[in-house]
């Protein structure tokens, strides 16, 4: 039988089992959608229990199928959701959802308390997202509108233990899930925020996530991670794969910039230009930087191709012409025409921004690339240091395949490496890779593409 470890990839759309053999190569996927519940305030919410029962059954097939060798089993999920155990170790509440709204007056006496917005801010490298999305909210509202379930609460877990711990049994927790927006851990000292302790609430200490447990699963013994957070999941495979220091440019919807390799501490400055800390598994901080570019994208892709009926994929057709790149750096000079006063104008450049001044499709699209571009150097530049050790820049997601972007990325960083790279559940290998050397699994990463 083929030896190999089971990952459960939980998004807030799609649930999917994988499996991984002993290189790490995919060898089954399965991918499950389930309907939403409501929690007790009727807002929608995952359904916890048909999840769980999914995974337990997913598992034990596995397990009794004869087909392969479970070894290990580990968690990849969305971050920003929390669950609270009784003392016999039953849950009290839903995965409640990130996107419910909350008393604002929550964070505003948080932040009052603790050195005022900007400083709470930099300390626990969060930006105030608003609604659950900074976990740590959902502590304090759960103490203040539900006193009576709280008072009963003995252990409060991240989803990605939590799901581990139906299994497991383990009250742990671990630090990609700590420390992401989550207002609950202090990178000045690289500890809980001093919050915690005065509101008595009790955290696990993190343990790195090569940490494993052994549970029986279909009558046999197997490992158990501790889960990890998705998005720095999807930075594992670069810290495992690559020899020398790198920055992570991961595109799509959102372009996240991940730089494992610098250990300034965040700015006030830096905060209000959308930066962020992860923590990596191993509890160095991930100083990264957000750009909204896949939607922005998007958005100006459907108004030029109405203004020059065109069909709306046909940007995918536009090739980098180096006389059209010319032309725009002629007539345009560094002046921004889809984003005249930086990612925050992007409405008033939607509005504003007159198309029949381009001659072409392909004109109009280059001249968006440009300025989306410099949007995305401007982000990157923001997580370099100033003692940058880094020399290759990896590009992921669906601009890595952009000629124009690629090209214009090259122009401006001649100092590194440019690379496309594309690894397919990436969330998913993260998970497998933390545990895969407890297993005795001999990983082959490959992350250019071809």
């Amino acid at each position: 039988m083929k030896e190999v470890i089971a990952v459960f990839d939980i998004g807030k759309t799609n649930k999917k089992v994988l499996l991984f053999d002993q290189s790490l190569k995919l060898v089954f996927q399965h991918e499950q959608k389930f309907t939403c519940c409501a929690d007790e305030d009727e807002f929608e919410c995952d359904d916890i229990d048909r999840i769980t029962d999914w995974i337990k059954t997913e598992l034990t097939t596995i397990a009794k199928a004869g087909e392969y060798d479970l070894k290990a089993v580990n968690f990849s999920t969305y971050g920003a959701s929390l669950m609270f155990l009784d003392a016999q170790g039953e849950r009290l509440t839903p995965v409640y959802n990130y996107l419910k709204e909350v008393p604002s007056s929550i964070t505003e006496n948080l932040f009052a308390n603790y050195g005022g917005k900007d400083e709470f801010c930099r300390r626990t490298a969060s930006p105030a997202l608003g609604l659950l999305l900074n976990s740590g909210i959902q502590i304090l509202w759960l103490k203040q509108e539900k006193p009576d379930l709280f008072a009963k609460t003995a252990s409060i877990l991240h989803f990605p233990q939590y799901l581990a711990y139906t299994l497991n049994g383990k009250v742990v927790s671990e630090p990609t899930s700590i420390g992401c927006h989550t207002f609950m851990w202090d990178y000045d000292s690289m500890a809980y925020h001093p919050w915690i302790g005065d509101h008595k609430i009790e955290l696990p200490q993190p343990v790195t996530n090569d940490v494993v447990f052994e549970s029986e699963i279909g009558g046999k013994n197997v490992l158990v991670g501790t889960g990890i957070h998705d998005s720095s999941s999807s930075l594992v495979p670069y810290l495992k794969g690559s020899e020398e220091p790198f920055i992570l440019v991961s595109t799509g919807t959102w372009c996240i910039t991940m730089n494992p390799f610098n250990s300034e501490p965040l700015t006030a400055d830096q905060l209000e230009q959308d930066c962020l800390c992860f923590l990596s598994p191993d509890k160095q901080q991930v100083k990264s930087s957000r750009l909204f570019m896949g939607h922005f994208h998007e958005v100006w892709a459907e108004k030029l191709a109405t203004h020059f009926k065109t069909e709306g994929s046909y940007f995918k057709y536009v090739k980098c012409d180096e006389s059209l790149l010319v032309k725009q750096e002629e007539t345009f000079g560094s002046t921004s025409v889809f984003f005249p006063a930086g990612k925050e104008s992007f409405e008033d450049g939607l509005k504003s921004v007159d198309l029949s001044i381009f001659a072409s499709y392909e004109e109009a699209y280059t001249k968006l690339m440009i300025d989306l571009t410099n949007l995305c150097i401007t982000a990157i530049n923001l997580v370099i240091p100033e003692n940058d050790s880094t020399s290759k820049l990896y590009i992921s997601g669906g601009f890595a395949r952009n000629p124009i972007y690629i090209h214009l990325l090259k122009e401006y960083f001649t100092q590194k490496e440019i690379i496309t790279s594309e690894i397919d559940n990436a969330s998913a290998l993260g998970a497998a890779l933390v545990v895969a050397d407890v297993v005795g699994f001999k990983p082959e990463i490959k992350l250019a593409l071809d």
